[in-house]
């Protein structure tokens, strides 16, 4: 079976900003009742991960289903110059895919993809991204601020008065709703991209959101007082830059981040009645996701960076069938970002990405077809500092080869807030090895050269080498054999 109707379905894709995975479910302390009765009427893949840490080119991977090494953007558009990282726009996209199969394509919000903001060029037909939304000016009730010597001062979180009304998540959503209005009686199918800003940092909010957690105040995570003695020392030297702030900063910034997943979860809300109102619930697939996560005081740090913890690398993907199929089903596979699109294409009956590259569908997994294990990686290319690492999961195991310092390698089953740092472990010698091996699979799989022909001599220190490859290397000629 290729889709599930032989009538298209709508798509509506929900993208979030720095959303952690744990934040979906009621559990968390974290108010989202909208999307806890989406995910009521969906399945959820449980064990998806990102492409790689930060905005850019985890939402590249998503637009074109291939890691960032392939399609280019292995950075944030606004942090480096194009020599440093640059999409490549001859890569087949999901919106591409879309268009030709007869879908009108609108885009709402955060794009931060490529620098043109020329939506057309990939099939989007309507669209308003950061480019054109307008600004909201609000007055700050209060805020942490971060103050450090020589570098500028900066808005860590806070609250302000103005409503929900007056914030970019209702405009972008407002926007959204206008815009299938307009087009749900055009006779061919809709997709919407609703993209939102939260729940990045700054972690600003509006007061009558915050208030909501007056009774029901986040607790810090377990891992706040981690001393990381066994991680990688930059780890604890970003943490370093967060020593001004006190625990209570800490539990202000983690009630302002719940809050800002509330605004979210309030538009939602207004989507969700807007298409059963209009009968368009029912045959509208809705995917949740977000690009990355945020440490929000894990470690007892917040953002992101190159650590390489499950609140950044894991996500949500929810994903909502016509007719609710599938609904409550929990999918243990592991699963990439990069395979949400090529799955919703393979659903509604459309072309798959035409790319050597790009990933396939998990169809099968969800379907309960195929069950065997699978193996997903992430890549990380240090963002300004250009720190060089590679995360592969498989089976609740988890194996990071940093270039700059100590590899990791975590049991997830056994210790899913990453405590101990297995990499010494002897218990775990022949499972690392056998990660780090999928890992140069993946890389050798999709020509990540850089990587499989890294053999000089100082750099030969992951658990297991690459092994035999495609080519002897595209620079033999400093290479003699003797």
């Amino acid at each position: 079976m290729k889709g599930i109707s032989s009538m298209k379905p709508n798509i509506i894709f929900l993208i979030q900003d720095q959303m952690q995975q744990a934040v979906i479910h009621s559990e968390s302390g974290c108010l989202m009742p909208n999307l806890n009765r989406l995910l009521e009427d969906s399945a959820e893949f449980v064990h998806t991960h990102t492409s790689n840490a930060i905005c850019s080119p985890a939402r590249a991977s998503f637009l074109t289903g291939t890691l960032p090494h392939i399609h280019g953007m292995v950075d944030c558009t606004h942090t480096v110059p194009p020599y440093r990282a640059e999409y490549d726009e001859t890569l087949d996209t999901v919106t591409r895919a879309l268009h030709d199969e007869g879908y009108h394509v609108s885009y709402y919000g955060k794009w931060h993809i490529e620098r043109t903001h020329a939506l057309e060029k990939y099939g989007i037909d309507e669209y308003e991204t950061e480019l054109h939304i307008p600004g909201f000016q609000v007055s700050m009730l209060k805020r942490v601020m971060i103050k450090t010597p020589g570098y500028s001062d900066k808005t860590v979180c806070g609250v302000f008065k103005e409503g929900p009304e007056q914030t970019e998540e209702f405009y972008v959503y407002q926007r959204a709703i206008e815009n299938i209005e307009k087009h749900k009686n055009d006779g061919r199918p809709f997709c919407t991209f609703i993209s939102t800003y939260a729940p990045h940092d700054p972690y600003v909010v509006p007061e009558e959101i915050y208030r909501m957690y007056d009774s029901c105040e986040p607790d810090l995570p377990e891992s706040y007082y981690d001393s990381m003695q066994d991680k990688p020392g930059i780890y604890r030297r970003m943490r370093s830059a967060l020593d001004s702030l006190s625990e209570s900063d800490f539990r202000m910034a983690r009630r302002c981040y719940f809050s800002y997943c509330t605004l979210v979860d309030l538009q939602m809300g207004r989507l969700f009645k807007y298409l059963k109102d209009n009968d368009l619930y029912d045959n509208t697939i809705i995917v949740c996701l977000s690009d990355h996560g945020d440490m929000m005081g894990a470690h007892r740090m917040m953002m992101k960076s190159v650590e390489s913890f499950e609140e950044i690398y894991h996500i949500p993907f929810v994903l909502k069938l016509p007719g609710q199929q599938y609904s409550g089903k929990k999918v243990d596979a592991d699963v990439s970002i990069c395979e949400i699109g090529p799955t919703v294409l393979d659903l509604a009956g459309c072309r798959s990405l035409n790319s050597p590259y790009a990933a396939k569908s998990v169809l099968p997994w969800l379907q309960g077809t195929r069950k065997e294990g699978r193996v997903t990686m992430a890549e990380f290319f240090g963002q300004r500092f250009a720190y060089t690492q590679r995360i592969v999961w498989m089976d609740n195991l988890k194996y990071v080869f940093n270039a700059f310092d100590e590899d990791e390698f975590y049991d997830l089953s056994k210790d899913p807030h990453e405590f101990h740092n297995l990499n010494h472990h002897p218990d775990y010698k022949e499972q690392q090895k056998a990660l780090c091996t999928k890992m140069w699979d993946i890389i050798k799989e999709t020509d990540d050269t850089t990587m499989a022909d890294a053999e000089y001599f100082l750099m030969r220190f992951a658990p297991v080498g690459p092994g035999k490859k495609k080519s002897s290397g595209s620079y033999s000629i400093y290479n003699k054999s003797f």
